[in-house]
């Protein structure tokens, strides 16, 4: 079902880019993408602000990830209109896959001239992975009040 679902998605994020073209700012994208699941008749969350909590600390609410996408319950949709794509924005769908436990990411950049594209599956041990990147962190405007 994943291959089919991410299939779909990159063909969305495609007609997107074939439309539009490189330059705009990743909102647009985002509404352009957000027409183009409706069509596809794919169900979709736009800006889900999910709950991150530190179990280390009783379960105490420690912040908010904030994906741009959640693809009919099971792929985090990540977008960027950028030169190039970096390991911090891997990283990033990452965690998403870590606290949705979505099977899948897709990494979706809009800002080449050329539509760029990553399908990212979560490492075996999510919990090694984040200790040993210690990539994890949650911005002050994230945090909760």
């Amino acid at each position: 079902m994943c291959d089919d679902l991410t299939y779909r998605i990159i063909g969305c994020a495609m007609a997107v880019h074939r439309h539009r073209g490189p330059g705009y700012r990743e909102n647009t994208y985002q509404r352009d993408l957000e027409v183009h699941f409706a069509k596809s008749a794919l169900a979709y969350e736009p800006q889900k602000r999910i709950e991150v909590y530190d179990s280390a600390q009783g379960g105490v609410l420690i912040g908010y990830y904030i994906p741009d996408f959640i693809v009919e319950d099971t792929v985090v949709v990540e977008i960027k209109a950028l030169s190039d794509l970096s390991n911090s924005h891997v990283a990033q769908v990452i965690g998403y896959l870590a606290v949705t436990n979505c099977p899948v990411g897709l990494l979706i950049n809009f800002g080449r001239r050329s539509l760029q594209w990553r399908r990212i599956l979560p490492p075996k041990n999510i919990t090694e992975h984040r200790i040993n990147r210690q990539w994890l962190f949650v911005p002050e405007w994230l945090k909760p009040e």
